[in-house]
């Protein structure tokens, strides 16, 4: 399990190597672009979310619990994309399969 952090140390969420991956792509690509994003978490079963205000000035670091980089699905970044662009900005979307 890698972790997200905001700002500072003590602003983390845990989730999956490859999930991050994803997220990790997509998060730098809006944010090398000038463009800030709302990023949504959600607890593992449901019960709680967090929202992070993503912005070039604002600090963010990617911690990758295994050694080697998870195969990226470029079908999953356009979706996890799409999501990021919309009004209720960036959420972890469902990986498409095929």
């Amino acid at each position: 399990m890698g972790r997200f952090f905001y700002d500072n140390v003590t602003n983390s969420v845990e989730m999956d190597d490859r999930a991050l991956a994803h997220l990790r792509l997509v998060i730098m690509t809006k944010l090398r672009r000038g463009e800030p994003l709302m990023f949504e978490t959600s607890s593992p079963h449901g019960t709680s979310r967090r929202d992070f205000w993503l912005h070039p000035t604002i600090s963010v670091q990617f911690q990758f619990a295994g050694s080697r980089q998870p195969q990226i699905n470029p079908r999953w970044i356009d979706a996890l994309m799409e999501s990021a662009n919309s009004a209720d900005g960036l959420r972890m979307v469902p990986e498409p399969q095929g």
